[in-house]
């Protein structure tokens, strides 16, 4: 197989950012920070490192011991006190946490110091259960400020939580409460999305059948009638918080203790317990939080994403609250009532800071540009973009329809195991749509053929990080072979898992995951490339492909598409589309079948599950489906 290929998808383009944001954004030369950060990487996280509390200093910044890592060795720190107490201390106790809005429109807001008091409470009422520092709490609940504050309770008593996203059945919830051996699990009576209520309680009762040692579920009944009857397994959250102090003393914590298990959905097989530690992870989120996002104190911030996932620990969670930030949360289906809902809430809130993924940028763009003309969207500044490459199509839509061209757009590449951004334009360089950026400081990633060779610029291959960054995961939550598995692989170097390449500049262009792969009469391919080509002709709202196998090329490539509305399927269609890729990528790329589709498997968190429509399509079994929205 040829090992070298040039990227099919040219993006010259540059988009400068407007001069005031430029003059108040945190970091402004880029190039020669970043030049300092990799020359002293521990000097430079320990400056930032100074911004946070610790109860005790570290005494080595880094102690790296291939491939395992510690940060701030010997350092004592909590990071529910550097999220609540150190903000209240200063002055913010009035300052607006949480803005939060469900479905029907029902807003609740939270102060520094009122979630100081709940967090305590409910920090309180976990250790009246036996809950104690190492144990695992699972957390299954929908975006709320609840689930936020179970989170940080947690993470003050120094109890390892797990969140479990409130979408996935009962087998994926068992799977998860089933490895982490988790001691109590946290839930409510029922989430809401599209106006219908989701049980939630059920699916956790049936998921924990059988399972002995899960001493308490703890659930959050939001009409009152969902525990009729004494049960020695449930307790009321409600009467939980209410009957505890609120006040609680956080533990002091090693800088290594670890904070949360998160799993990630394994392609094959079951998922891999990704976990975080305490100290690495809180100064990477901190920081990444407030130089990419150019957050300030007068900030209104909103990341869509959803807690169960890593973008909402990192960046609804640990990074805006160690700022001092005000956030809001969003519970609910982002075009239920109607497409024009996250519109709304921006024109109502304000909001300066918005991040979102590709895939909910793409829905927006089928309902057409109507939708966001009918708000005032002035107060934006940046936006970003998460989760999945994000295609020149739908990065000149955001830019134009959402940014009405006066923000700036950092578009982030990380992952569940990094923690924190790795890859990412900041405010105060130009942008090129559909290329996630240069390395965030003291990051060093490489594009490598399988060997560990790096290759030159313009081509295929696997993106590498060559050192340990804070925010790393520190293993896999009983599997240290798994976590050897990314360092090992490539020897040397941590191996992503994603295929990339960079430009002359330094950009980098994230191609897809390297199983997703296309290999076209010994061509390799990212997907990115050709759905970015299919989605920029103007009837397509939505573009998967995958390879099939073929004799004479290998593979070939099959194409499914979501039409814009008003848009039909015809044979006269397929010809245009497929002559459109041809135009845009040359004719090694042009798929041999369009299929149109109504709607794609996704993830809950809006990835496309490319391999369940390989295994439809080839009939072979489709695998760990745990994850998917439908």
């Amino acid at each position: 197989m040829a090992e070298r290929d040039e990227v099919l998808l040219k993006v010259q383009e540059k988009y400068y950012p407007p001069a005031h944001i430029v003059e108040r954004a945190w970091v402004k030369d880029y190039e020669s920070l970043y030049a300092q950060s990799v020359q002293d990487r521990e000097g430079f996280w320990a400056k930032v490192a100074e911004e946070l509390h610790w109860f005790r200093k570290w005494d080595k910044v880094l102690d790296w011991q291939f491939p395992y890592a510690q940060w701030f060795v010997g350092a004592k720190t909590n990071i529910s006190y550097n999220c609540l107490d150190r903000h209240v201390l200063q002055g913010r106790r009035n300052k607006v946490a949480y803005i939060w809005v469900d479905e029907d429109n029902n807003e609740r807001k939270i102060t520094y110091g009122e979630l100081l008091e709940l967090v305590s409470r409910i920090a309180n009422g976990l250790k009246s259960l036996g809950v104690k520092k190492g144990d695992r709490v699972s957390i299954y609940m929908p975006n709320s400020i609840e689930a936020v504050a179970c989170m940080l309770a947690c993470a003050r008593i120094g109890a390892i939580h797990s969140v479990v996203f409130a979408g996935f059945s009962e087998g994926a919830l068992r799977l998860r409460i089933e490895d982490a051996k988790a001691k109590v699990v946290i839930t409510a009576s029922y989430t809401k999305r599209r106006g219908k209520k989701i049980d939630l309680l059920a699916t956790v009762n049936r998921a924990i059948d059988g399972l002995s040692f899960v001493e308490k579920v703890i659930v959050w009944d939001r009409d009152g009638d969902a525990l009729n009857g004494e049960s020695s397994l449930f307790v009321s959250f409600d009467s939980l918080v209410k009957g505890a102090s609120p006040h609680c003393e956080p533990e002091v914590m090693d800088a290594e203790d670890p904070l949360f298990i998160l799993y990630t959905s394994g392609t094959t097989g079951k998922p891999k317990g990704v976990l975080h530690t305490t100290g690495g992870y809180m100064v990477g989120t901190y920081y990444t939080t407030k130089v990419v996002f150019d957050l300030h104190e007068d900030d209104v911030y909103w990341c869509t994403a959803d807690i169960g996932w890593i973008t909402g620990h990192s960046y609804i969670v640990y990074g805006p609250l160690a700022n001092g930030a005000t956030s809001i949360i969003v519970e609910g289906a982002p075009d239920y009532p109607d497409p024009g809902r996250w519109w709304s809430y921006v024109e109502k809130y304000r909001v300066n800071i918005f991040y979102t993924a590709p895939t909910a940028i793409r829905m927006f763009m089928r309902y057409g540009e109507q939708w966001p003309a009918q708000y005032d969207l002035s107060s934006l500044r940046v936006l970003g973009s998460v989760g999945e490459p994000i295609n020149p199509e739908a990065w000149h839509w955001y830019y134009k329809h959402i940014g009405r061209e006066r923000c700036v757009i950092v578009d982030t590449w990380w992952q569940t195991e990094t923690g924190a951004h790795m890859i990412t334009t900041v405010p105060s360089y130009p942008a090129k749509p559909g290329k996630a950026g240069k390395p965030f400081f003291t990051i060093e990633a490489a594009v490598v053929d399988s060997s560990g060779k790096e290759l030159p610029p313009n081509t295929v291959g696997n993106l590498v990080i060559k050192s340990p960054w804070p925010s790393m995961l520190r293993t896999c939550w009983g599997e240290p072979e798994r976590y050897e598995k990314y360092w090992n692989t490539i020897p040397g170097y941590y191996l992503t898992g994603d295929l990339a390449s960079y430009d002359e500049e330094g950009y980098i262009m994230i191609l897809g995951r390297a199983d997703d792969v296309l290999n076209v009469a010994g061509h390799r391919i990212g997907t990115m490339e050709v759905e970015s080509a299919l989605v920029d002709h103007p009837a397509v709202a939505e573009a998967a492909v995958i390879g099939k196998p073929h004799e004479i090329k290998g593979e070939s490539i099959k194409a499914f598409v979501i039409l814009k509305k008003g848009y039909e399927p015809s044979e006269k269609l397929v010809e245009e589309i497929k002559q459109h890729v041809r135009n845009v990528l040359g004719a090694i790329a042009v798929p041999d079948e369009i299929e149109f589709v109504e709607k794609l498997p996704k993830t809950r968190s809006g990835k496309i599950m490319r391999r369940v429509l390989k295994a439809q399509e080839l009939g072979l079994p489709v695998g760990d489906i745990s994850t998917l929205e439908d």
